[in-house]
């Protein structure tokens, strides 16, 4: 039986149809309609449209940018907001007749890399995406760990640990409180941060190759960011513990992140020590689409 997976973000929805092994068979993606019937139907061909071309049916499941509560079984907290208020899973499943599993794009990412990409074999695994926002998502043994709440891995949304003086109250969150992790380490926080210092980047990536050059504003801002960053993850170390950190996302192609983070982390970390792996994804933008494929456990087929 096939393993499909389906990324539903705000711009497109991405189709990956996976063999027992995890092997890709078929991929496709579509420009998002912005209307909920209309994406359940773009989701519906997909499904149909790889499945005729296999010659064979598959276990469906789908990340989105939000959760589906486990009180009410309908979607909230997605910045696609068409489909929010709705029961996704339930719609699909019955227009597939066939049970669909849904969950955030986040723990997707997190349950993928867990599975066979760059935390392949490790226990608790928690997955950031840094990119304009900031997500991170939880796998336990290779499956998604969402909380009785449907939150769990929500940690972009928690205040940054140990701020500053001048760091207290210097945001607002589109969620409306301030102070969130997301608005500092972002990759829109981190460009945001060194404008407000006088530089003119327009990306993280950019700021990072200003570093390179020597150039003084750059070089701070990234001090800055990666201070902020191993704070943010050291508060998750110090309550979970996990294996491994996976980083996504645009900034998550920071090469210099990686040699500096341990020893920032152990600054912060209970102890003063840590020696928790912070690793780059396998499977980038990728990860997302293959962990809603994952959503199915193999001993499930």
């Amino acid at each position: 039986m096939l393993r499909i997976g389906v990324d539903l973000g705000g711009t497109k929805i991405e189709l990956v149809a996976l063999n027992h092994e995890g092997e890709e068979l078929f991929r496709k993606r579509v420009p998002t309609p912005k209307e909920y019937v209309a994406t359940l139907d773009a989701i519906e061909a997909l499904i149909n449209e790889a499945e005729s071309q296999l010659s064979e049916t598959g276990t469906v499941g789908v990340g989105i940018p939000g959760v589906v509560s486990p009180y009410s079984g309908l979607v909230k907290n997605a910045n696609s907001t068409w489909i929010n208020g709705h029961p996704l899973d339930a719609d699909l499943g019955q227009r597939l007749d066939r049970e669909v599993r849904v969950a955030n794009d986040a723990n997707c990412f997190a349950v993928s890399e867990a599975m066979d990409g760059a935390a392949a074999g490790k226990g608790v695994v928690f997955g950031v995406i840094i990119g304009t926002g900031c997500g991170g998502g939880l796998a336990i043994n290779g499956k998604v760990h969402g909380g009785g709440n449907g939150i769990g891995g929500e940690w972009g949304h928690n205040p940054l640990p140990w701020m500053s003086a001048d760091e207290f109250n210097s945001t607002l969150c589109f969620c409306g409180n301030r102070n969130c992790i997301e608005t500092f380490i972002s990759g829109t926080g981190f460009v945001r941060d060194y404008k407000q210092a006088g530089g003119d980047a327009t990306s993280g990536i950019e700021i990072a190759a200003r570093v390179e050059t020597g150039e003084v504003l750059a070089k701070e801002a990234f001090e800055r960011y990666i201070d902020r960053l191993a704070r943010s993850l050291a508060h998750v170390i110090n309550i979970l513990d996990p294996d491994v950190i996976v980083l996504g996302g645009g900034v998550s192609n920071i090469e210099a992140l990686y040699p500096l983070l341990p020893d920032m982390l152990s600054k912060y970390v209970l102890g003063g020590e840590c020696r928790t792996p912070v690793v780059q994804n396998m499977y980038g933008g990728s990860s997302g689409v293959r962990g809603a494929a994952w959503l199915w456990s193999k001993h499930e087929i």
